[in-house]
């Protein structure tokens, strides 16, 4: 993989992290497009973490008031007096449900199959689905403020379906929480506060598997390409997450539905005619 591709991958993560229309799957999609080879889960993890400081950079004040109150209680052996301290927790706490499973199934994750294109139109196609009935049925009653160890448990558990490549960890969580009544921006808003443990545990993860496996002499060539496509995924990520939230202010996420079926179709032409491999 080149400087260029590093970039391009890069942007390409920081826009599709946040935007609900998967950035595995656009990781895995855009080099079969321009017969690049597939970057693996180990980069992706990586320049993740681009995203990951895009979150910390956007909501810093948030993240300080919610983990700077959770602290104090925790020192202060308080119960969680203050609504950020429960905030904090509850973030803490929606992050174990991806943890375990990334665990058990770390193998069959980062294997072949579930990165073959059929597979990832598949999920693209059924959570676009999926994310178009929850705007349908969904209430959208509750503010972030009222979630509950059931709310919380519910939607960690959809965040852990976000390592299937096309799923969208943004999608899933999304659309957890308007099933469950949540205000539309609440939901995103949450999301976006939820992947900041998990990106950050598996892209440091990944970077001591990334770093085990490249020949000896290449490491900073390695460091390079992967800063690159780390410092694009935050710029473009921060962008993405600003966008987001003000356009779900007045709009739904019916045009992210059209675009996850659109390309899951069209993905699934392309192979089946032998255009993408």
């Amino acid at each position: 993989m080149g400087f260029f591709e590093s970039l391009v991958l890069g942007i390409v993560q920081g826009l599709t992290e946040f935007l609900p229309i998967s950035s595995t799957a656009h990781l895995r999609i855009i080099p079969s497009l321009f017969g690049w080879a597939d970057p693996g889960t180990a980069f992706s993890a990586v320049i993740q973490l681009g995203t990951m400081l895009s979150v910390v950079i956007y909501f810093w004040r948030d993240l300080i008031q919610i983990y700077g109150s959770l602290l104090s209680d925790v020192f202060k052996h308080k119960t969680l007096i203050s609504k950020d301290a429960k905030l904090g927790f509850w973030i803490l706490l929606g992050t174990i449900p991806i943890c375990i499973v990334g665990i058990l199934f770390k193998e069959p994750i980062e294997s072949g199959m579930v990165r073959d294109l059929n597979i990832i139109s598949f999920y693209l196609i059924f959570f676009g689905v999926m994310l178009l009935f929850s705007e349908i049925i969904s209430r959208q009653n509750k503010a972030i403020e009222e979630i509950n160890f059931w709310d919380v448990l519910l939607i960690g558990i959809a965040q852990s379906f976000a390592l299937i490549p096309g799923v969208s960890r943004s999608a899933v969580t999304i659309f957890a929480g308007l099933l469950l009544g949540f205000k539309r921006t609440d939901a995103a808003r949450f999301s976006f506060l939820l992947s900041v443990p998990a990106v950050f545990l598996s892209g440091v993860l990944e970077v001591f598997t990334l770093f085990s496996t490249v020949k000896s002499g290449t490491e900073e060539i390695l460091i390079l390409k992967s800063f690159v496509g780390l410092l694009f995924a935050c710029v473009s990520g921060y962008l993405a997450i600003g966008f987001l939230l003000k356009y779900l202010q007045t709009h739904k996420t019916y045009v992210f539905v059209v675009y996850r079926i659109i390309i899951g179709i069209l993905i699934i032409y392309l192979n089946f005619k032998g255009i993408i491999n």
